[in-house]
């Protein structure tokens, strides 16, 4: 593609920032597409669509990252050097989430309804997790969202591990769901104000992000860190013999990632569950 070829892995780590375009054009395109050719399953196939458009870049960034592995170096270092994918994978992801959040608050209900059907219920099932009353509540629904968010983190390193990028498919839904999350958040507060000025909006922007990407930001992290581990273990697989140092090393380099990711999401939920519902 043009824009893989403009924007290279090793561009991409130096220069982080470029994906989040990257991501909003990528985003919008398949909105476009999806709104064009198929528009009773516009929820499902601008995820397919926006994944299909991200796996060059995100398989070329994972072989970029397997290769450092073969390098004369420490485990800190390796997981220091990972951070750069990390990092661009976010920015990449924030572009996703602006462009399907600036959907959902600029279309009409009635497209909104449809085009984010599948993000809106899934929606109101995870809210059904999210405790609302005291501690002893919070406690109680801390282990299924940490339990819900695991699960996530497994099937992003098989789908990564078995098909390379393909858990860039579980990121992409993440992405549109932290979205439309926001965008109800938005919506539903400027229900009260018959035309909400420039500066009611913004505050209920700021607020919907603050109150999602609070820990939104923590599990997206912790699911790029897990389809990390995948990708990198999949090229060691392919490239080195079991049993070599090469390998013995990428196996490790893999399971610290894997444990990292683990950590972050620990984190994620005891943000999610005792932060992110005190936030109005």
């Amino acid at each position: 593609m043009v824009l893989e070829a403009l924007l290279n892995p090793r561009k991409a780590e130096k220069k982080p920032w470029e994906l989040f375009f990257l991501g909003l054009i990528y985003a919008s395109f398949s909105f476009l597409m999806s709104y064009w050719v198929f528009r009773d399953y516009i929820s499902m196939a601008m995820v397919t669509l926006t994944t299909i458009c991200s796996v060059p870049l995100i398989y070329n960034l994972f072989t970029l990252e397997a290769g450092k592995d073969d390098m004369p170096k420490k485990e800190y270092w390796l997981i220091k050097e990972h951070g750069r994918a990390l990092e661009a994978f976010t920015f990449l992801f924030l572009g996703f989430v602006t462009a399907f959040l600036l959907l959902f608050i600029l279309l009409p209900s009635s497209t909104v309804e449809s085009a984010f059907s599948a993000q809106i219920n899934t929606i109101s099932k995870v809210t059904s997790l999210i405790p609302t009353g005291n501690v002893v509540q919070g406690v109680t629904g801390f282990i299924p969202i940490l339990m819900n968010n695991l699960k996530i983190l497994i099937f992003c390193f098989i789908l990564s591990f078995f098909f390379g990028a393909g858990a860039v498919f579980i990121l992409t839904w993440n992405a549109t769901v932290v979205a439309a999350a926001i965008g109800l958040f938005v919506r539903n507060s400027l229900l009260p104000h018959i035309s909400p000025s420039l500066a009611t909006y913004s505050q209920a922007i700021s607020l919907g992000v603050l109150k999602y990407l609070t820990h939104g930001i923590f599990e997206i992290a912790a699911y790029f860190v897990g389809a990390l581990a995948g990708g990198i273990l999949s090229i060691a697989v392919i490239r080195h013999e079991f049993g070599t140092p090469e390998f013995k090393k990428t196996v490790l380099d893999s399971l610290d990632t894997i444990a990292l990711s683990i950590i972050i999401l620990f984190v994620a939920a005891l943000i999610e569950v005792f932060i992110t519902p005190r936030i109005v």
